[in-house]
């Protein structure tokens, strides 16, 4: 329902798929991993040269630009931040 997300959709309620029960895992399926685009992560690293930290209505704009959820924006700057953290 999410189609904008790119992520794959995950199973509804609390059934879980046959390669999961034979795996012996519980709970949700992850989420596929997002691929970025050249492009997207060049702006996405401009943007975060500017500033660190994107409000609300700025994170908004930039996944409309970019074609992404907010959601993938949100997170794509939470590791941003932790990988400069581990950096320093």
């Amino acid at each position: 329902t999410d189609e904008s997300s790119g992520y794959e959709s995950e199973s509804a309620g609390g059934e879980r798929s046959a390669a999961a029960e034979a795996g012996g895992t519980r709970g949700r399926q992850r989420r596929a991993r997002t691929a970025f685009t050249s492009e997207q992560v060049r702006r996405l690293e401009k943007t975060f040269q500017r500033q660190k930290y994107l409000g609300a209505s700025e994170r908004r704009k930039l996944a409309a630009a970019l074609q992404l959820s907010e959601l993938q924006i949100k997170t794509w700057f939470q590791n941003r931040r932790m990988k400069l953290k581990r950096q320093i």
